[in-house]
């Protein structure tokens, strides 16, 4: 019995040492990391853990539901489909033609109705509000400095970055890119609970506006310039000034970095369904018009969804870009393989929602999964009654 007191001693005394250790060396985060993530299986985020962080609300208004094709799921799955859907784990998966639901599956317990992380489709979302709020004139342009926001930004080229740099991604920021390391920059962000210093924290250390450079704490630091700008929390932005408006038929959720009175992760993080999800992509389709009203500038519009820079077409402003068997599409993404694909000369959206994404090399900006969505979409679509 004395032998067990002794070790159980022991282990409480090094058990809280290395709490204090994580602490001193400001690695605290790892804590939050480990009940909400590593525990329960994960080596990264996953779809449902929306659950285990505060959230706020992005509120529906009525209701606009999605028309549906008098050919609704007539025309069932390809076999290389359903196969990258049961190797990729997915959860939803829609064709939009014509702005009517053509075909509509979902897997492994999750419907229309169900929420799911997106990760970085939000990239896309706060791109839009950013969008909006010079439409409105709360931001002068997208040449307006970040320091206009937030004078103490840090860096040798802190005064030139603007928030067209962090929605192109061409900030110059000192932000790491390491999604699974639990001591990069990007879990600390996703764990820690004062993401606003994290953010401030960071230099401006190359020169912006001359590359670009794929990096998540741009969004953020652009969030940050919107919330100021409108003086409105993030989700209550994008609810009055999109959700609603478009008829979202469910509320949003949007993760915070503490509860109540906290930032929203702006960079991923909004749990919704595939339909709704999809209403952005028929808004930029249809050039920022819903039900003929203009709620988001048209030459924005335009503007997002063209390469910045020749280097590197892959990107405009908030937006991924490609061209597939001779389709110029635009989209948004999350990194677990979260799609919304628009291609507008066919008056097409895509939605895949799931667990995994596919193989993406460094010799492709794009994973080899989109392919498979599109050109077996088209496959779909030739087999149309």
């Amino acid at each position: 019995m004395k032998l067990l007191l002794k070790i159980f001693k022991w282990f409480i005394i090094i058990f809280s040492s290395i709490i204090i250790l994580m602490y001193i060396f400001d690695v605290d985060y790892l804590l939050r990391a480990v009940r909400t993530i590593y525990f329960k299986g994960y080596t990264t985020a996953f779809l449902e853990d929306y659950k285990e962080f505060p959230n706020r609300t992005i509120k529906k208004g009525v209701g606009q539901p999605w028309a549906i094709s008098k050919e609704y799921n007539s025309v069932p799955s390809t076999e290389t489909l359903n196969k990258t859907h049961n190797e990729l784990q997915t959860i939803a998966y829609l064709i939009i033609k014509n702005d009517s639901i053509w075909h509509e599956s979902y897997y492994d317990g999750f419907g229309k109705d169900s929420k799911s992380n997106s990760f970085s489709i939000a990239k896309s979302v706060v791109s839009a509000a950013l969008g909006k709020a010079i439409m409105e004139g709360k931001i002068k342009s997208l040449d307006q400095k970040v320091t206009d926001f937030f004078p103490e930004l840090k860096g040798k080229f802190a005064k030139e970055v603007t928030v067209g740099d962090l929605s192109s991604m061409a900030s110059g920021l000192s932000w790491d890119e390491k999604y699974y390391s639990p001591f990069s920059i990007v879990t600390k962000a996703y764990f820690d609970d004062n993401l606003k210093d994290i953010i401030l924290g960071l230099d401006i250390k190359e020169k912006p506006g001359q590359h670009f450079k794929y990096l998540s704490g741009n969004t953020q630091l652009l969030a940050m310039c919107i919330e100021k700008a409108t003086g409105k929390y993030l989700s209550d932005y994008v609810s009055e000034s999109f959700w609603q408006p478009m008829g979202a038929e469910n509320d949003a959720l949007w993760q915070l970095d503490e509860a109540d009175t906290g930032i929203e992760k702006a960079y991923c993080c909004i749990a919704s369904n595939a339909r709704d999800f999809a209403r952005f992509g028929r808004l930029y389709k249809q050039h920022g018009k819903w039900n003929g009203k203009q709620i988001l500038d048209s030459a924005f519009v335009a503007k997002s969804i063209q390469p910045r820079f020749a280097e590197s077409p892959e990107y405009g402003y908030g937006w991924w870009l490609h061209t597939i068997k001779g389709k110029k599409l635009y989209y948004m993404r999350g990194h677990l393989g979260q799609f919304v694909i628009v291609i507008p000369e066919d008056d097409l959206i895509i939605v895949r929602l799931g667990h995994l994404k596919g193989l993406q090399t460094k010799t492709d900006p794009h994973s080899n999964d989109l392919y498979v969505y599109v050109e077996e979409a088209y496959k779909m679509l030739e087999k149309k009654k």
